[in-house]
């Protein structure tokens, strides 16, 4: 999703889809998730001017007809999304005592994954629109909102109305990539 509305999403209706975060699993209940609403413009300017360096930095690794089709694409709703939520992994969290993350640290981060993934889909059914932006440079924007050291960076969301509802991923619609047929799964 990276096309938006800018009507306002009220905040009754954002903190009933954030306290999705508060029944989501995390590896030795560390819940490691840490959320920053990106409100002011100051804090969505620097995230936003950090996505256009990032973008201009991943096009140049492109060439031909991949730079075309890259160029054209909209890649972020940072510009309408009315909601905008940087979500970090306290990699130093103490709750959860390090229950299964000593063997997998990693599991940490992945906790957050799955915390945003159920925020997305109650988003989703509440009739909202989430966008993952992924093309920024993680360390600049924990600077730039002046986070703590250990947290790490991973997701920036924008959350809206959408403009539109559509089934097919834009970038499968602008011709960047077809989803697959089918799962492949390998038995043992």
């Amino acid at each position: 999703m990276r096309r938006f509305r800018r009507d306002p999403v009220e905040r009754a209706l954002l903190d009933r889809c954030l306290a999705s975060f508060n029944l989501a699993p995390s590896v030795g209940l560390s819940e490691p998730w840490r959320i920053v609403h990106a409100e002011s413009a100051a804090a969505r300017a620097a995230a936003l001017a950090n996505f256009q360096q990032a973008n201009d930095q991943a096009l140049s690794g492109f060439s031909g007809e991949k730079a075309r089709l890259y160029a054209g694409l909209k890649l972020s709703g940072m510009r309408d999304a009315p909601v905008q939520l940087a979500v970090f992994c306290d990699e130093a969290t103490a709750k959860g005592a390090g229950l299964g993350a000593a063997t997998m640290p990693e599991m940490r981060r992945y906790s957050v994954v799955a915390a945003i993934t159920q925020f997305w889909l109650v988003s989703r059914a509440a009739g909202l629109g989430l966008g993952w932006v992924s093309i920024l440079d993680p360390k600049r924007l924990a600077t730039d909102l002046e986070v703590p050291e250990t947290w790490r960076l991973v997701a920036y969301l924008c959350l809206g109305w959408p403009e539109r509802e559509h089934e097919t991923p834009e970038l499968e619609t602008a011709g960047w990539e077809r989803r697959s047929a089918g799962l492949d799964c390998l038995v043992r």
